[in-house]
């Protein structure tokens, strides 16, 4: 299996006023090509940091990263952004889509820094929209969505540029039950596609869409298990 991240011993510490907050104590791990991995925790377990170190977001105080033979630990912001550009797609329990940009101009955006021309963005933009079942709503403007439509789009957007691995931060946060299933579902399939996948949730149902359950406390990693029965095409509790 090729490895496509791996954490050395990372520690993550924060200065609040005149107190230290140690946010992850040597985290070591490791997560291969195509995994689909939940980051599980109560508030303040260290999930969130890690999920932004991961994504580049964030540097460690200490230790290593390395994203696909990349050691990104001690990368400028210049360098960290291109990276967060063409290796991670990132979705938002707030969909962060821009509300006068079209849906089609919402999903481009990651091309316009790679450079592409207008028509190829907008060709490729219409393909993953398409993707996720909304290629008739490239001219919709986020509001006029509904908020399982405006998750889509920012599935869509996180696919553009086809992105080593997809890192979902609470994806169903803000939506009810029948519709945070539909887009577990999409999930599901994108993974069965090949994609790699880390999403951080407080919510056992949605945890077990994944193949892996990594459980954070105190900054530590508590358990780290492998789902053997991940729930697919079965309707979620509400």
């Amino acid at each position: 299996m090729t490895k496509i991240i791996e954490t050395h011993e990372i520690n993550k510490t924060y200065k609040m006023g005149s107190e230290i907050i140690q946010a992850l104590k040597s985290v070591s791990i490791s997560v291969n090509k195509g995994e689909y991995v939940a980051f599980m925790g109560p508030s303040g377990s260290g999930k969130s940091t890690l999920m932004n170190i991961i994504g580049c977001l964030d540097t460690p105080t200490s230790g290593t990263y390395v994203l696909n033979n990349k050691d990104v630990s001690d990368m400028t912001e210049n360098e960290l952004a291109e990276i967060r550009n063409k290796e991670i797609g990132f979705v938002f329990q707030t969909f962060n889509l821009l509300p006068r940009a079209s849906c089609l101009e919402n999903v481009a955006l990651p091309l316009v820094y790679a450079g592409l021309s207008k028509t190829h963005r907008e060709e490729i933009a219409f393909q993953a929209l398409d993707n996720v079942g909304l290629g008739d709503r490239t001219k919709h403007r986020p509001n006029e969505l509904s908020g399982g439509q405006r998750q889509r789009v920012a599935i869509a957007r996180a696919l553009v540029n086809n992105p080593s691995i997809i890192l979902a931060d609470e994806p169903t946060g803000n939506l009810d039950s029948k519709t945070s299933y539909g887009i577990m579902e999409l999930f599901h399939e994108l993974h069965s596609k090949g994609n790699t996948i880390i999403m951080v949730t407080h919510e056992d149902d949605i945890a077990h869409y994944a193949h892996r359950v990594v459980r954070l406390r105190d900054g530590l990693i508590e358990t780290d298990l492998v789902n053997e029965n991940p729930t697919r095409g079965v309707a979620m509790h509400t």
